[in-house]
Formats: C-alpha cells, sequence, structure tokens
C-alpha cells in the first residue's frame, strides 16, 4: 500500500471528521478478538495468527469472495451480549480518538445473534444502549443504521427492519441493504426498502461497487435509496451520473476498501477525485477500518497524497458528508454549520 507522510496524516488527524459508512463487524480490535478467543477456547491466540483470518493481507487475490471471507470469520466472535457491547464500545472510542465527531454505524443485527441466539429486536437494542453511553463518554455524536444482506432472506431482512423501527428512539436512523451485489439483485428487498421510508428511515443500499451502474439504477430508481453506498461504477454510464448528481444522491466512497477488495486495482486509479469533478456528492469513509487496516485520518491521508487533494478538497469531503448526513432537515442544517465552523481557517 501507499506510504504515508507522517506531515499529512498529522494535518488529517488534526480535521473533525465525519464518519458514514462504517460497519461495526469490521471495525473490531485485533487484541480484542484474541481476548475472546483465549476465553472461550477458540484456535487462534495471538494477532498475527488472527490476522490473516480478519484482515485483507498484501498477498491474497483481491476480489469480492475474498473480502467477505473475512466476515465469516468475524461473526465467530460474538459469542456473548457483553461481547457484542463492549466491542461497541471500543469502535466508537476508536473513532472518537482519531477526531471523529459524527458518525452513522452501520451493523447487521442476524451476524450478531449467530451465537446468542437473542432476539435482533433484543440486539439492536444493545447495540443502541452501549453505543450512546461511549457516545457521551467520548464526545462523540452516533447514529445508526441497521443492515440486512441481499444474500441471505427477505425474512431476515423483514425481522431487522422491525427492529429498526422499534430503536428509531434510540438513534436508529437508517437500514443499509449490503451483500453480496455480484451475484444477488437487490430487487426482492424492494418492499422493504418502500417500508422503511414510510418508517421515516433513511436507506442506503450497498450498489456500483461490485457490479455495474445498473445494480445503481436499481438501488435509486426501484429502492428509493438516499445514500450509495461506494458507488463508484456510475463512471460507466454518464446519464446514471446526471440521474446521481441531479437528485443529490451522495455516494458513501471507500478508496482503501475498494482497493483491496478489487474494485479498482491502486489507489492512484481510483474514480473519487474525476466523480467530484463531475459534481457528484462524494464522501469519504473507511468501510471496515480493521479489514482494511485503516482509520478515517489515513484514508484522508492517502486522498490527499495520491490525488493532489488540498486541505480545502478534503474538508470539502466533510462538508458533504454532513449535507448527507441521515438527519432531518433542522438538524442536518445544524450539522453542515457546526462543521463550516469547526473547518475554517480561523478554527484551525
Amino acid at each position: 500500500m501507499f506510504v504515508l507522510q507522517e506531515d499529512t496524516l498529522n494535518i488529517a488527524r488534526s480535521l473533525p471528521k465525519i464518519e458514514l459508512h462504517r460497519h461495526l463487524e469490521g471495525s473490531v480490535r485485533l487484541g480484542t478478538l484474541v481476548e475472546i478467543a483465549n476465553q472461550h477456547g477458540m484456535e487462534l491466540k495471538d494477532e498475527e495468527s488472527l490476522r490473516p483470518f480478519v484482515q485483507m493481507m498484501p498477498n491474497e487475490p483481491r476480489d469480492s469472495r475474498q473480502f467477505l471471507s473475512k466476515f465469516l470469520t468475524l461473526r465467530q466472535f460474538y459469542r456473548s451480549e457483553d461481547i457484542v457491547q463492549r466491542i461497541t464500545r471500543e469502535v466508537i472510542e476508536d473513532a472518537a480518538n482519531d477526531n471523529v465527531r459524527y458518525m452513522e454505524l452501520r451493523f447487521t443485527p442476524k451476524a450478531l445473534c449467530n451465537f446468542t441466539g437473542s432476539p435482533m429486536t433484543h440486539m439492536v437494542g444493545l447495540v443502541c444502549e452501549a453505543g450512546n453511553e461511549a457516545a457521551r463518554q467520548h464526545n462523540i455524536r452516533v447514529r445508526y443504521i441497521v443492515s440486512m444482506n441481499r444474500h441471505e432472506s427477505v425474512e431476515l431482512g423483514e425481522s431487522a427492519l422491525q427492529a429498526a423501527i422499534m430503536h428509531m428512539d434510540k438513534g436508529v436512523v437508517g437500514v443499509d441493504l449490503a451483500g453480496d451485489e455480484a451475484n444477488h439483485s437487490a430487487l426482492p428487498f424492494r418492499d422493504l426498502m418502500l417500508a422503511s421510508k414510510a418508517s421515516g428511515l433513511f436507506v442506503t443500499v450497498h450498489a456500483g461497487e461490485w457490479a455495474g451502474p445498473e445494480s445503481v439504477w436499481d438501488a435509486i430508481g426501484n429502492l428509493k435509496c438516499d445514500r450509495i453506498g461506494h458507488g463508484i461504477n456510475v463512471l460507466r454510464d454518464p446519464a446514471m451520473m446526471t440521474l446521481v448528481t441531479q437528485r443529490e444522491i451522495a455516494l458513501e466512497i471507500c478508496p482503501t476498501s475498494n482497493v483491496l477488495s478489487g474494485i479498482v486495482p491502486t489507489l492512484d486509479e481510483h474514480p473519487i477525485v474525476e466523480l467530484t469533478r463531475q459534481g457528484i456528492r462524494t464522501t469519504l469513509n473507511t468501510d471496515d477500518p480493521s479489514v482494511c487496516n485503516i482509520t478515517l485520518s489515513e484514508e484522508i491521508a492517502l486522498t490527499m497524497q495520491t490525488h493532489h487533494q488540498s486541505l480545502d478538497d478534503v474538508k470539502a469531503f466533510t462538508v458533504r458528508a454532513a449535507q448527507s448526513a441521515f438527519l432531518h432537515r433542522e438538524e442536518r442544517s445544524a450539522l453542515v454549520r457546526e462543521f463550516q465552523a469547526l473547518l475554517s481557517p480561523a478554527a484551525l
């Protein structure tokens, strides 16, 4: 991967940040996983033996199958409700330590319930409870997005949606359709996404990542999403780019993840700057900090180095993120004003 310059990284660390696309399950500390393994008699008992199973490594294939395989291992660690809450608290602490001030943290309830057998409604409540406590402690605002996988059943999606609706008062603001985009259509989940919007939840859909621009059309035209997870393949279709721009659909772009999952060959070739130049509302995110071995500050610094982005350019990514937050109009406008002030030359 690209070598970071210390001065650029320090600038990125100093910036107050917003993250819209971070998966709880892909953000776990390796040290915590080792402790869980030791407590539960699992075979992988140190960080270096564990790392290849949960983190993308330099010499392994870069494709969707390899990337998603890390989550098959990660799902084995949610052995108790206490573990889920501990990991949630640590993920939020880590974000706050990276100077993230507002974060929308997404998680898949089904993945967290495999061992505990807890109802999804209960599990969503546990995550919100632990997350809200950690957010207060570390002075970061956190909202939650409940995720479902398109390669799993619609019935599981229905349960996830009901759990999300039940916890809107605890900070759940949206739902996400994720999973194996290359082999599974989003269309079976159309009614669920429309029901989500009718309930007052926002909708984001992973699209245009491992599939082409037609997947983005399904997400916007059929599922009526508010944002797109990744979405970089809209560049293949000028008409789709126009649609995304006109409707002000934000793209939750995660450059390092896109390289490690084989969407683009190198960071230098990532289209984030070209998408921005075309007037698309681009935002900068990590996706899965532990799987990708990246922080948001490092993601920003890499973007500055590889694409010659100025400080004003990266500030603009943050303001666009504020403009795209899953908050209702007045609260979102207040967030935009706050970050414009925080990022002003006088504040920095």
